[in-house]
């Protein structure tokens, strides 16, 4: 179907959670989707920074409303307890595991002793995922089913990675991050397959951002203003915002003609309006064993117990 990321469906009487929702593609995500009238609930660390993008929000799309949950995508029984707090809602339509850490440091770890990569991007969305599943199959419909969107990136295809030792690290920064985002990809599809075999009305998707660079962003006071540390980026001239980077995540979200498994991108290689990707992820290509052993080990690091 044609889609306009500037005129989304009515969204009033739904729920979204949205984690790393105080800055950059995470907040323009939220904003989206509250001015399209959607309640959305900013799961992220600082209540400082929560507080000045709930601001932004009400100034910026005050058809929507929003709400906070604190925690700290680095703790996992922080992580827990905000996932408890998500599964409390009245009804939770929807989330977005777009947080995650980009620190560079090869030795930096998570407060369980995760390597940080792993930790914020892979276990942390696991734990969400085992904590939140309940509550969105409880709003869910087969007409209408939840979604959990997982957020990827364009190097899982750039640069293939070997998953045989979870937790191993490069001295390469975007080594350890692709192979972080991998695990994402492989942990979506497994979760549509579960999904789909437990004939449970929630969707399992993925979105890739292109490239969202600061200088293209969107001025919004207490997010993203002067004070904002500018990071210069060798692609700029070929980039995007970051507001328009979201666009990919907000339509597997909301676009009623989705199904489990769809895979949005930039129509272009590092920017552009939203489509549906064509080509088989590199992901997909592990057997059903391999598959299985990733799904377990990951659910035994991240010290949950996945109901599907």
């Amino acid at each position: 179907m044609l889609w306009d990321p500037l005129h989304l469906p009515d969204l009033q009487g739904r729920t979204y959670a949205v984690t790393g929702s105080t800055a950059g593609i995470g907040y323009f995500a939220a904003e989206q989707l509250a001015a399209a009238g959607a309640h959305v609930v900013l799961v992220a660390r600082n209540p400082a920074k929560l507080a000045k993008a709930r601001a932004s929000l009400a100034a910026y799309a005050p058809k929507g409303s929003s709400s906070e949950v604190v925690a700290d995508l680095a703790d996992l029984a922080a992580v827990r307890r905000g996932a408890e707090e998500l599964a409390a809602l009245p009804r939770l339509d929807g989330i977005l595991l777009n947080g995650g850490s980009m620190d560079r440091r090869s030795t930096a770890s998570t407060t369980d002793g995760h390597p940080v990569l792993l930790g914020t991007h892979v276990l942390a969305s696991m734990a969400l995922i085992a904590g939140v599943l309940p509550a969105l199959a409880t709003t869910g419909t087969h007409a209408v089913p939840a979604r959990i969107v997982h957020t990827s990136t364009g190097f899982v295809r750039m640069f293939p990675q070997r998953v045989d030792d979870l937790t191993g690290t490069s001295r390469e920064w975007v080594f350890t991050y692709t192979k972080a985002k991998t695990l994402v990809e492989i942990v979506a599809y497994e979760l549509d397959r579960r999904l789909r075999e437990n004939g449970m009305p929630v969707l399992s998707l993925l979105s890739r951002p292109g490239v969202g660079v600061d200088g293209r962003t969107p001025c919004r006071a207490g997010v993203h203003d002067e004070t904002t540390a500018q990071r210069r980026h060798l692609l700029a001239p070929w980039a995007q915002g970051k507001d328009t980077a979201a666009w990919s995540a907000v339509r597997a979200l909301v676009d009623p003609g989705a199904h489990g498994g769809d895979y949005f991108t930039p129509s272009g290689s590092f920017r552009g309006a939203p489509v549906l990707e064509q080509k088989r992820a590199p992901s997909t290509s592990l057997s059903a064993a391999e598959t299985t052993r990733v799904w377990d080990e990951l659910s035994r690091l991240a010290g949950v117990r996945m109901p599907v």
